[in-house]
């Protein structure tokens, strides 16, 4: 009995913590080129509310992501891996753009290979985001 109260305790505590708001842009990367892990550069960009994250997987349905790094920190925010992907924080004041870059490593139907990430950050002001929002 102790242990199903518990499990249950430690299920509401997790449930409240996934309940909680987050300042996630939506669709902060649009129409990414997909990278191929053949070492080759592609370039995304993102727009971010700054004070806002973005959050990005990298995992094509194809491929096998075994790591993933950032090589190039940005100067106005701060890039996490997280799992097969990253999370990128905009600093408050963030304004004009920002890059860094991210490197993944794995296998692409089963060849290995490389790819580098260059992702440019553009600031985008919050009455856009509130006008855009109302237009929907």
């Amino acid at each position: 009995m102790l242990r199903i109260l518990s499990r249950l305790s430690i299920a509401a505590v997790l449930l409240a913590g996934l309940n909680g708001s987050a300042a996630a842009t939506p669709n902060c990367l649009k129409g990414q080129q997909p990278y191929a892990l053949t070492d080759d550069v592609v370039h995304w960009t993102m727009t971010i509310v700054p004070g806002n994250e973005c959050i990005q997987g990298l995992r094509w349905s194809y491929m096998q992501i075994e790591q993933v790094s950032i090589s190039t920190a940005p100067k106005n925010g701060k890039a996490v891996i997280v799992g097969p992907g990253f999370r990128y924080f905009a600093d408050p004041g963030f304004q004009g753009s920002d890059t860094f870059t991210v490197a993944v490593s794995g296998k692409n139907r089963k060849t290995p290979g490389n790819s580098i990430l260059l992702i440019e950050v553009r600031a985008r002001s919050k009455e856009l985001q509130i006008v855009s929002t109302s237009l929907k």
